[in-house]
């Protein structure tokens, strides 16, 4: 009789401390993906064709948050807060802090040196001259014919502040799934 008392009482402990596993592994878990999501990546759904053909509407977009703005490139895509249209948006990275940028006939020079793009789909849309101003930015994007991008802004430029993540990897459609350049 003792033995079953013993047995029942092991066995509930251990029940108790499976429980108690399973439950601490959660709270880790959810912490992790709480500590990544907010530090390290997030992700984006792309609602439009402005970087057709490179991120097809609603491809779903890994990015990596950015920390240094001496890891920016000329032709990073990046994903940004547009204070002046109140939404997220995901363009590539054109102008630099004080690049003197002109589009003529759909040809972008910078600083005097005309660029080569060929990621681009069609040339096209409005052309203009810029100067980026001092911890700014200069967005176009690839379909330039249809992307409401920089040029169209009254601001054309987005704050380093207002930058979220560089694209990095696209996770669905699955069959698309992969680096993105």
């Amino acid at each position: 009789m003792m033995n079953r008392k013993v047995s029942r009482a092991m066995m509930n402990s251990k029940k108790s401390t499976s429980t108690k596993s399973m439950i601490l592994t959660f709270i880790i878990g959810l912490a992790l993906a709480i500590i990544i999501r907010q530090f390290l990546f997030f992700n984006v759904i792309v609602p439009t064709l402005s970087m057709y053909p490179t991120i097809k509407i609603n491809d779903n977009i890994i990015t990596t948050k950015i920390y240094n703005s001496n890891n920016l490139k000329r032709g990073d895509i990046i994903a940004f807060n547009s204070k002046e249209l109140n939404v997220l948006l995901v363009k590539r990275l054109i102008g630099l802090p004080g690049d003197s940028i002109i589009i003529k006939d759909g040809q972008v020079y910078i600083n005097g040196t005309k660029i080569k793009e060929t990621y681009v789909k069609e040339e096209g849309g409005k052309d203009g001259s810029y100067i980026v101003p001092k911890l700014n930015y200069f967005f176009l994007g690839d379909n330039r014919n249809n992307s409401m991008d920089s040029r169209y802004w009254k601001n054309p430029y987005i704050k380093y502040e207002d930058l979220k993540g560089k694209a990095v990897f696209r996770i669905s459609p699955i069959y698309r799934m992969g680096f993105i350049r």
